[in-house]
């Protein structure tokens, strides 16, 4: 399940030009000495919010495993994931309108104070809060960290995912001619098909059909004491 992290956070990023763009083409626009490793700070702070973020939500997708609800948890998150391929950029959309609770304003405005401090460590922070933006493409990721329901796993998959990100990111950041806006939308337009696909992967996966890594076979272990059932993956 990790690569399909990898080609979610490719295919996102052409959305990413558009959204995340101006603050990208901003890092170190006059900072010629350090061109490239403030670029690089920036992707690897958002990508580490990313990893962050999945692995919390690996934590609490471990806890419902644990609660019982290992093999229809990876079921439902299928589905919730096939519903956002088609509504992800309302989400972004919504998110941005209420402007949860005046923290995206607070957010931008910390974005904007980093950007002007310049520097490796600034850039890293700026992003760090990056990261934090509403972002249809991330909740996709996410609800895919929270099904495969474990912290380390959910974290990995989060850091892959930021990984696959950054290299159009970075061919933008260092020149803007390197896509065209036709090549963009052709490209981001795959990608609520793409999602779907990884929606109809985890549902598969829960259904413990017998098959090797994509859908092992569940089985029912007892414990010790001959009084607790949970549900395993072979």
């Amino acid at each position: 399940m990790i690569w399909t992290a990898f080609l979610l956070g490719f295919l996102g990023s052409f959305h990413c030009v558009g959204m995340c763009g101006p603050i990208a083409l901003a890092v170190s626009a006059n900072d010629r000495s350090r061109y490239l490793l403030n670029k690089l700070a920036y992707n690897v702070g958002r990508t580490t919010t990313y990893a962050v973020l999945g692995g919390v939500v690996g934590l609490v997708g471990f806890s419902l495993s644990m609660a019982g609800f290992q093999q229809w948890l990876s079921v439902l998150l299928g589905g919730l994931i096939i519903l956002m391929a088609f509504f992800y950029q309302k989400s972004e959309r919504w998110l941005g309108s209420v402007g949860m609770f005046g923290g995206i304003n607070k957010l931008k405005s910390s974005l904007a104070a980093y950007l002007r401090k310049r520097g490796l460590s600034a850039f890293f922070v700026t992003g760090l809060l990056n990261g934090l933006l509403p972002c249809g493409m991330v909740y996709v990721a996410l609800a895919a960290s929270l099904a495969l329901q474990s912290p380390l796993q959910g974290a990995v998959y989060m850091m892959v995912f930021g990984i696959g990100t950054v290299p159009i990111l970075l061919a933008l950041m260092m020149s803007q001619r390197v896509l065209s806006v036709n090549i963009r939308k052709k490209m981001y337009g795959l990608l609520p098909y793409f999602a779907m696909f990884v929606g109809i992967l985890f549902i598969v996966r829960g259904l413990g059909l017998g098959i090797h890594y994509i859908s092992p076979k569940l089985a029912m272990g007892t414990g010790s004491q001959g009084q607790t059932e949970m549900t395993l993956c072979e």
